[in-house]
């Protein structure tokens, strides 16, 4: 033989042997190839978390869970004798229900013959007891238990957020965790922490015969994985304040937001109207996700206090003064002429003030003396207006305006600073400077303008000003498994690029706001405020109502900003809501009831019926709804939050006439 041939046979060989032994070792020491031989008898089982719970700053449960029942249909476990009729008298459905169950099983992107499959979700616990005791007459079908939500508070819907069943997106982005017929968080709180709150699945590897029925547990649960339960979750939220700012926005739209400054801890974010998390779960959990998004002229999904961008109005001259100063091309003792308001170019703006420096000025809430401002912001370089917008857009953005601020919440937007290049397209010329009474930019100093910001970012560049020219990111999380907030982000100071120096007669301004200004009917005797208010015009209908408060002006801990939509004047409506919500926080008491009251008994929902029929009718949609309907809803509205039993009671007896003269309407129409 010739040696070369040697050569090969003798790797050959030795390649064999390793084979063998690999293969022998594999068979004999561990069980990957036990388990593939056996794949037709041994089948996963997975075991689905309990969910984290969510407590409130103070430790009050918010989001627990409860169990939920449904049935599971397996198509290789169907017998040909299978009882129909019996299944569905058991189940208490017809047979063409049954059949479309089934038919839209089989349709589903990831079904399978050998997977349990999803028949009937939301059981009661009763209902479940009955069918216990039969379903094993019917082994294609079978009992499973998923942990679902227990919601022990009924405000807040939006910052909550809700679960639901994972769809193929869902299962995309984490194929290795989620199947179908799992629950993912779809919003708020619960989207946002999902991978901390659901938890890590158990497995058990079950042993099955040749007709899937199972035998028991493979080596005895040797390779069995335990569940691991969702990290529970402690927020910022102080659940009181919460509360209280979600009943004063009962029937308003808008949003309240309060934080703590000093570390960015968001204490309150409520957004109106409100929703009861409640429908969030039971048998009617669908029917209610389906109203709640349909219903489009509440738009109650839509959080305002984070979605929702508006002028900011009066709230904002405060940071065109800081702009303006930080740019040099005013200080605190500049002068304006004002003497007579505004007039410039032929355009005319109403307003307070006079001839005024800046604190007088802040005081007042003069719109010609900002306007005038921003003016001199445009104006830093002549020739060349849209480097100087930009320059003021940059100082901005440094207060999270314009921007997304990277938090932990799980929707937002970013508003709106505009650029230069914003009022080139629209004036059609890059020296745009003899256009700013048409093209809209002057109005931005006084927050009239195209400046959009939501309750949130406002409230966040109220916190800079408080801290004179730094901030945390506003965060929603506290602890996480009771472990403080590992997330980097919210641990980094973040600086304005205005000196702090120039905090200083901003401060000073907002003080004389409620000493002696727009904000003096708000006064309180036991802790002190720096305010701003603000009333900002819309195209349609009455102006906004916005505010913005410090308190205690000495060593703050709280800011607020309260915005209502087509309220009026924000010392009148907003204001109330702000300082109740800082009452509240710094005494523990609500010792102005009257504010408190008048805010819970107040409904706008007449100014945005108005201005929905108009829309309607210049659509040619609208159609003259029943007015006794109406009234109805809004007292069950009412209801959900009102306290007061002298009040509650009124309210039923208009509820309970109402249903009566609803009744007997319906029942004369059905004999006429």
């Amino acid at each position: 033989m010739k040696p070369q041939f040697l050569k090969i046979i003798i790797v050959l060989g030795i390649l064999a042997v390793i084979f063998i032994a690999r293969l022998a070792y594999l068979q004999l020491f561990t069980d990957r190839y036990a388990l593939n031989a056996a794949n037709t008898s041994i089948k996963i089982e997975y075991v689905i978390p309990q969910r984290g719970v969510i407590f409130d700053r103070n430790g009050r449960i918010l989001v627990g869970n409860q169990p939920a029942y449904e049935i599971s249909f397996t198509q290789a476990l169907m017998r040909p004798d299978f009882d129909t009729i019996g299944f569905c008298n058991l189940m208490e459905i017809s047979k063409s229900d049954f059949v479309k169950r089934i038919e839209e099983i089989s349709k589903e992107k990831y079904y399978s013959r050998l997977t349990p499959m999803t028949f009937m979700k939301n059981l009661s616990r009763e209902k479940m007891a009955k069918i216990q005791e039969i379903i094993f007459k019917y082994p294609a079908f079978s009992i499973v238990s998923r942990p679902q939500r227990q919601y022990e508070v009924s405000t807040s819907g939006n910052l909550l957020g809700y679960t639901n069943e994972v769809n193929g997106n869902d299962i995309k982005k984490d194929s290795l965790y989620y199947l179908p017929g799992d629950f993912i968080g779809k919003s708020g709180v619960e989207k946002s922490y999902e991978k901390h709150l659901r938890g890590e699945k158990g497995l058990k590897y079950i042993q099955k015969d040749i007709k899937l029925r199972s035998i028991g547990s493979y080596k005895d649960g040797k390779l069995d994985k335990e569940e691991v339960s969702g990290e529970d979750i402690t927020l910022t939220i102080d659940y009181d304040l919460q509360r209280i700012a979600e009943e004063m926005m009962v029937n308003k739209r808008g949003g309240i937001v309060a934080l703590d400054p000093n570390t960015g801890e968001i204490l309150v974010l409520a957004s109106g109207p409100d929703i009861d998390p409640n429908l969030f779960t039971g048998p009617d959990k669908s029917k209610n996700l389906y109203n709640l998004q349909k219903d489009l002229f509440n738009m109650p999904m839509f959080d305002r206090s984070i979605q929702s961008a508006h002028m900011p109005g009066s709230t904002f001259k405060m940071f065109t003064a800081l702009a303006g100063m930080q740019m040099g091309v005013m200080d605190e003792n500049t002068i304006f002429p004002c003497g007579r308001g505004f007039n410039y170019k032929g355009l005319r703006i109403k307003g307070h003030g006079g001839a005024d420096p800046l604190v007088p000025s802040i005081q007042v809430s003069s719109n010609c003396y900002f306007s005038y401002a921003f003016i001199a912001i445009m104006n830093k370089y002549p020739g060349n207006p849209s480097k100087a917008i930009d320059e003021w857009k940059a100082i901005m953005e440094s207060f999270g305006f314009g921007v997304f601020l990277n938090n932990d919440l799980a929707t937002g937007v970013r508003g709106r600073i505009p650029d230069g290049k914003f009022y080139e397209k629209r004036s059609g010329k890059k020296d745009w400077f003899s256009d700013i009474t048409r093209n809209g930019s002057v109005f931005n100093g006084m927050g009239q303008g195209d400046v959009m910001l939501t309750p949130l970012q406002l409230a966040n560049g109220v916190a800079a000003i408080a801290n004179k020219g730094w901030f945390y990111t506003p965060h929603i999380v506290k602890l996480i498994d009771g472990k403080p907030n590992p997330d980097p982000r919210f641990k980094v100071k973040h600086k304005t690029l205005v000196d702090a120096k120039h905090y200083e007669p901003i401060l000073k301004g907002m003080e004389a706001v409620v000493l002696a200004g727009t904000a003096r009917g708000l006064k309180s005797n036991d802790f002190t405020q720096l305010a701003k208010t603000g009333t900002a015009q819309v195209p349609q209908g009455k102006d906004n109502s916005v505010f913005v408060l410090i308190a205690p002006a000495d060593k703050p801990k709280i800011v607020v900003v309260a915005l209502m939509e087509h309220a009026g004047f924000g010392s009148t409506w907003a204001g109330p809501a702000a300082t109740v919500i800082a009452e509240k926080y710094l005494t523990g008491d609500l010792k102005r009831e009257h504010l408190y009251n008048k805010l819970v008994n107040a409904s706008f929902m007449p100014e945005y019926r108005r201005q929905w029929i108009a829309d309607l009718k210049r659509k040619g949609l609208y159609k003259e709804p029943d007015k006794d309907s109406i009234r109805l809803l809004e007292i069950k509205d009412s209801l959900r939050f009102i306290k007061s039993e002298p009040v509650r009671n009124k309210l039923l007896q208009k509820r309970d006439s109402l249903q009566s003269k609803m009744r007997n309407t319906k029942t004369k129409q059905q004999n006429q």
